[in-house]
């Protein structure tokens, strides 16, 4: 069993940036594989970042170059800097885990309950 709490999510201005955390506890972290998703109102939940075998990081092409996934072993805690955020990043942003590399980035078995992210204009 994983368990994830997000935090850091906020109002912010177009242009801005965000880090957001994942806390992470439950004996199965360390062998987990970890990826962030969101959603945003009226649209399916999407994927946006996850590590892959070997510490590789893959990213969707909406975020690639301008959102960064970071993971500190030492804490539990996996991150997602986000910079030069847009209105369309506006979504509510879960943690995700799962102990196969292939499937946390298509239907992960552990979720966040979800930290909400608003870039404004």
């Amino acid at each position: 069993q994983v368990q994830l709490v997000e935090s850091g999510g906020g109002l912010v201005q177009a242009g801005g940036s965000l880090r957001l955390s994942c806390a992470a506890s439950g004996r199965t972290f360390l062998r987990s594989f970890m990826a962030w998703f969101r959603q945003a109102p009226g649209k399916e939940r999407e994927f946006v970042a996850a590590f892959s075998r070997r510490d590789a990081i893959y990213y969707s092409d909406s975020v690639k170059g301008r959102f960064t996934m970071s993971r500190d072993n030492a804490n539990n805690t996996v991150y997602l800097q986000m910079t030069s955020l847009k209105p369309e990043d506006t979504a509510l942003y879960y943690c995700a885990a799962d102990p196969d590399w292939r499937r946390v980035r298509i239907k992960p078995t552990y979720w966040g309950q979800g930290t909400q992210v608003t870039v404004s204009s």
